[in-house]
């Protein structure tokens, strides 16, 4: 009996990433600097194992849940605005006062403020109460919305400081964000939902692998420059840790008004984490390696973050007495 009702080993794989999500990050990250030597010429493969990550996430959301996420307008423009317009504007002010303007870590920092938001936010959403629905929908629509927002804020926020393509920015969002979102988000449709479980023993699994690979291969491409850094570390891991800290509890108290677990944990989640891999790939095609930096080191911190969240957000809705139970 136990032969017959074993998950595959595909699910068992993915199930068992997810839950060791903060060692293998870290792990991952390690051997690109470790390995750098072998791993740098590998960056041209970025883009289109993003790219089928992005794909693989998307086929888990369908119409009706984009359009029960819109019915939900006010959560939706709340969660946005602390993603793409308070965060930024933190990070490039905070950035300023501690590396001066221009410096290619404030833009690390307001990259990772503006970059859309994180897929492994949807876990975490779940494993707190939240609305997973809501955040799968929220990450869809923000996936179609940041080859727009992202060049604009950043052209916003630094103007003639620096130089960089935006229009290539833009291309480059819309075929690894934008156009495998819209295909997984159509797939789900054709097959009426059928599509995200039938393949899931091996296109969870299989993105997954994909995930650590761009992590290695980009941790890989900035290992010389962090191996030259030393002192510099000392202001900069600090910043990236209260700022990582910060779009949490910004997420947290932009959220309060809205008083429902489900829609609190969920904007909590989703302003609290981003789509790194994404920035560190942005980061490293447009500006100098430097600024991939703040961005690499907010993978470190990110998920560990969302561990202390989730306890936080358990202790929170246990005092309230929701009655709903939490998962440790």
């Amino acid at each position: 009996m136990d032969t017959i009702t074993r998950k595959p080993l595909g699910i068992r794989f993915n199930e068992w990433f997810e839950a060791y999500m903060f060692v293998i990050i870290p792990v991952s990250l390690i051997l690109g600097f470790f390995f750098y030597r072998w791993l740098e010429g590998g960056t041209r493969l970025v883009p289109y194992l993003f790219a089928y990550l992005t794909f693989v996430m998307a086929l888990g959301c369908s119409p009706a849940q984009l359009g029960g996420a819109l019915r939900k307008p006010l959560a939706i423009v709340v969660t946005l605005a602390l993603v793409h317009v308070a965060a930024p504007l933190a990070a490039y002010g905070a950035g300023t006062l501690l590396f001066g303007a221009g410096s290619p870590y404030v833009v690390g920092l307001v990259l990772f403020a503006v970059i859309p938001l994180g897929v492994s936010s949807v876990i975490w959403v779940g494993l707190s109460g939240g609305s997973v629905a809501l955040v799968l929908s929220l990450i869809v629509l923000d996936s179609i919305v940041s080859p727009f927002v992202v060049p604009y804020a950043i052209d916003l926020l630094f103007g003639a400081d620096i130089h960089f393509d935006h229009w290539n920015v833009m291309k480059d969002l819309i075929v690894i964000i934008l156009v495998p979102t819209v295909l997984g988000v159509a797939v789900n449709a054709w097959s009426k939902g059928r599509a995200k479980p039938v393949t899931a023993p091996y296109a969870a699994p299989t993105s997954k692998l994909a995930f650590a690979a761009v992590i290695v291969i980009n941790a890989a491409a900035i290992a010389p420059h962090v191996f030259a850094m030393k002192g510099e570390l000392i202001r900069l891991v600090p910043a990236v840790l209260l700022f990582v800290a910060f779009c949490y509890a910004l997420g947290w108290l932009g959220s309060l008004p809205f008083r429902g677990r489900d829609v609190v944990v969920t904007i909590t989640y989703s302003s609290g984490m981003r789509n790194i891999s994404l920035g560190i790939v942005i980061a490293l095609h447009y500006f100098e390696p430097a600024a991939a930096v703040p961005v690499v080191m907010a993978i470190l911190i990110q998920q560990p973050m969302a561990t202390l969240a989730h306890r936080l957000q358990k202790n929170y809705w246990q005092k309230r007495g929701t009655g709903v139970t939490i998962s440790s």
